[in-house]
């Protein structure tokens, strides 16, 4: 409470305090520093205007003890901090002010909110005097003598010890006066020391509270008398100004058009405001009490607690342990790798050298046997000698004279993930608890349909914090059935591929982590097309094919036939296509119609169980599954014939068309799965690709095969 009772002029307890019109207080002495003159009073200085004394006056700036302007220096600066600004004098033998002329004006700045007061001709006196803050003071000082009185010197060799006179606040030690000189004399280390005031005890009377000093307002304490009539004493309390008045000021008319009331009921009310005001302060302190011993607990188990820094370096440290092992064991299989290495090449040098030295052995003999001019003993030998040198020959082998392993090692150590790694490593920062992820959004620019594949995208919602493990996509069965799970995984932008052809498909998302799934996004519809566009799949044909116009035109670098597939996938609806000759030489055989996605590329199309076919030379045509051979039909193709494979997988059958007209009977029925469009051909036919096209809507009568 001592800090509420001191003067922010001078820091010292208030002396007369008075209530400034911004409600702060201040001591009439201090007050009178920092009065200053207007510009216009100064300008009635220069003139001659207005004599110091009389202003003075008006200001009371001397008390009954000044001796004048002189008998003051001036304060740039206050003990508790706060700058003041003091009242220039008037210079001495300065000539007095016309009769005519006006008063000096002055002001006054409060020291804390530095708000501007103008003093009018009462000066310092038409401020009223806060009597409750100076019988509190008074109290204040009352109780700190009698506690002064009962602190004891901490040094002194008498007994009982001498009351304390100061406390060193640095020291905290207690001196009487005779102490003071002799151990704590005010010079050298000492000089920096401040002395204070003995404390006052809780226990000692106006030392922890406010009562048991003074006198109540009842208690017979003179009552306080109007400012304006000293004669009269505050009866009611005008709430427009704010301040209490007496009968004479209701009469005077001053404040009769104010709402005035009964002085002692709005002492009353604004004591239970103000107490009522205190509680909520109280509340909130023991609060801020509360929090402060939950921070000093914080701060005990931060200090006490886990060691981050230790932590850090028992995990690099057993990431480099880690290393450390894992380099000895390749640096193992290095080793092994060199003695394999060397001993292959020891074995060879050992073999090598045998053999050459046998060769030579051989070849020298063989030299000597030539040199002999003995026919007839040369004959008897020459043919096994023969033998021997052929199958020495022999012995060298094409590859013999390489060396069997090369000088280089055939381990190759990638270590750029895991330098990548380290330079990513860092601190997880994760805020607990965590919770599950929220809804995602799908992107619907990003989605769309292609043939019979969708795509989906989709992110999480800003400022989202809780963390993501990955993503949940379900699907239905586009027929309206149930959802199934068709991705599961960190990306946020999918594929699906192998749908049904002309079908709507409801979509969703979900995100997951530890704490557990969060909710589906929106659901999104999509159409997939009503026909097929797709084009030859370069992936997965043979070598032998060659692609060309966007991978629309096939032919092949081989006398036999090579299969190449199309890019679509077909399990339901009707499909149409249509595959134009672009050339025909020598009469070949190519195979048009459809086959699983392993069928066997390198034969003609049709002899394996994965392909249903139409084989078609210049004159007739057969369909051909599992080699076997059904329905020779007349009527072949040539150079700009069109050759149609329509697939109806709803009466799960095939059809092929030459030139616009059905070839033969449905070729195959009952045919169930999942099929793409094949075709095999060699290097004397080539063919165009034409997709997208619409079902044949009338079917022409099929040809009579000949039996």
């Amino acid at each position: 409470m001592e800090e509420e009772l001191k003067c922010p002029v001078c820091g010292s307890l208030f002396r007369e305090p008075i209530i400034l019109p911004c409600s702060h207080n201040v001591c009439l002495p201090c007050a009178r520093t920092i009065a200053v003159q207007t510009p216009e009073s100064e300008q009635h200085l220069a003139a001659g205007g207005g004599s110091g004394g009389d202003h003075a006056d008006k200001l009371s700036l001397h008390s009954e003890t000044d001796s004048g302007y002189g008998s003051y220096t001036p304060s740039l600066k206050s003990p508790n901090g706060v700058r003041v600004l003091p009242l220039v004098p008037a210079p001495p033998g300065a000539a007095a002010a016309p009769r005519g002329a006006g008063p000096a004006s002055s002001s006054l700045t409060c020291p804390q909110c530095h708000r501007s007061a103008s003093l009018d001709q009462r000066g310092l006196r038409g401020f009223q005097r806060n009597r409750l803050l100076e019988a509190i003071v008074q109290r204040y000082q009352q109780g700190r003598a009698a506690a002064a009185a009962a602190a004891k010197c901490q040094l002194c060799d008498r007994s009982p010890p001498e009351p304390a006179a100061v406390l060193c606040e640095q020291c905290e030690v207690l001196y009487c006066a005779a102490c003071q000189l002799r151990c704590h004399p005010a010079r050298g280390p000492f000089a920096k020391h401040r002395l204070a005031p003995p404390p006052a005890h809780p226990g000692a009377p106006g030392g922890g509270g406010d009562g048991g000093g003074g006198k109540g307002a009842g208690g017979g304490r003179k009552l306080p008398t109007c400012a304006e009539h000293d004669l009269e004493n505050y009866s009611m309390y005008c709430v427009s100004c704010r301040s209490p008045v007496c009968y004479q000021c209701l009469e005077e008319g001053k404040h009769n058009k104010h709402d005035v009331k009964a002085l002692g009921a709005m002492w009353k009310q604004h004591k239970a405001q103000l107490s009522q005001a205190l509680n909520g302060v109280s509340d909130k302190a023991k609060e801020a009490k509360e929090f402060l011993v939950q921070l000093k607990n914080l701060l005990q188990q931060i200090q006490n607690g886990l060691d981050y820094e230790a932590c850090l370096v028992a995990q690099c440290d057993a990431l480099v342990d880690a290393l450390t092992r894992q380099k000895a064991k390749l640096l193992t299989k290095v080793t092994k790798e060199r003695e394999h290495k060397l001993k292959v090449v020891w074995d060879q040098i050992n073999h090598c050298t045998l053999k050459l030295r046998q060769s030579t052995g051989l070849m020298e003999y063989c030299l000597e046997v030539i040199k002999e001019n003995d026919p007839s003993g040369f004959l008897q030998i020459s043919d096994a000698l023969i033998k021997r040198v052929q199958v020495s020959q022999e012995q060298w082998v094409k590859g013999a004279l390489e060396p069997k392993v090369s000088a280089e090692f055939d381990l190759t150590l990638d270590s750029e993930p895991l330098l990548q790694s380290i330079h990513q490593l860092d601190f997880i920062q994760m805020k607990f608890p965590v919770s599950v992820p929220p809804v995602p959004l799908l992107q619907l620019e990003k989605c769309c349909t292609r043939n019979n594949s969708v795509t989906l995208a989709w992110r999480m919602p800003p400022l989202s914090h809780n963390p993501v493990e990955g993503y949940i996509l379900e699907l239905d069965d586009g027929d309206g059935g149930q959802f199934r799970e068709v991705y599961v995984g960190k990306e946020t932008l999918c594929t699906i591929d192998g749908l049904h052809f002309n079908s709507t498909y409801n979509a969703r998302v979900k995100a997951f982590n530890s704490s557990g799934v969060g909710p589906y996004s929106k659901t999104v519809i999509l159409q997939t097309s009503d026909v097929a566009w797709f084009t030859f799949d370069p992936s997965s044909a043979h070598r032998d094919i060659v692609l060309s116009n966007d991978n629309q035109t096939a032919t092949c670098n081989s006398y036999d036939d090579r299969v190449v597939l199309g890019t679509a996938a077909f399990s339901k609806g009707v499909h149409y296509w249509e595959l134009h000759v672009d050339r025909y030489d020598n009469h070949p055989d190519p195979a048009f119609g459809i086959a699983r996605i392993n069928v066997v590329k390198d034969m003609m199309l049709g002899k394996d169980d994965k392909a249903w076919a139409m084989y078609v030379d210049n004159n007739r045509s057969w369909f051909m599954h599992c080699n076997s051979h059904t329905n020779r039909t007349e009527g072949g193709v040539s150079k700009g014939a069109t050759v149609g494979v329509l697939l109806d997988l709803n009466k799960h059958n095939l059809t092929f068309y030459i030139n616009g007209q059905q070839q033969g009977p449905p070729a195959f029925e009952n045919i169930e799965g999942v099929f793409m469009p094949a075709l095999s051909l060699n290097r004397n036919v080539q063919v165009t690709l034409h997709t997208g096209l619409e079902v044949p809507q009338s079917v022409k009568q099929p040809k009579l095969p000949n039996n």
